[in-house]
């Protein structure tokens, strides 16, 4: 249980230590974090009220159980590879992996996503298309 608040407490202290909200990249290396130890929840917590997710057809987590319903429907965990960041907007690579509750597709495979942060919190999470031509597995 205290592994599993380990992502959450680090944006609360990055957040605290600046005066200000955490870093784009701060965000998102806490929500790989957290999804690949399988703490759904902390990995919802970190996505804003109403935000964004489009993987090939957009929708809104208007609620905190669609936000932990969506990380849970994550196939695979991904090991960060790359961050490019372009102000609050982080497109992040991650090498795929299996996840603890359940088998990854493609481990070893390369996924991208889009994700926007404002004020320490996920406002866009976007799957890009996949460069190796893979059947474009969810992180």
């Amino acid at each position: 249980m205290r592994a599993r608040l380990v992502p959450v407490v680090v944006v609360a202290l990055l957040a605290a230590c600046g005066g200000g909200s955490p870093s784009p990249e701060s965000v998102v290396r806490a929500w790989s974090n957290a999804l690949n130890s399988g703490d759904d929840a902390a990995a919802a917590a970190l996505f804003a009220p109403r935000a964004e997710v489009n993987q090939g057809r957009a929708y809104v987590l208007d609620t905190e159980e669609k936000a932990i319903a969506f990380n849970r429907a994550i196939p695979c965990s991904g090991e960060i590879v790359e961050l490019e960041t372009k102000g609050d907007t982080v497109t992040a690579t991650f090498r795929l992996g299996h996840r603890e509750t359940k088998p990854c597709d493609e481990p070893g495979a390369a996924a991208s996503a889009r994700i926007r942060v404002r004020e320490g919190k996920i406002v866009l999470w976007e799957q890009l298309p996949s460069e190796g031509g893979g059947s474009g597995e969810t992180i």
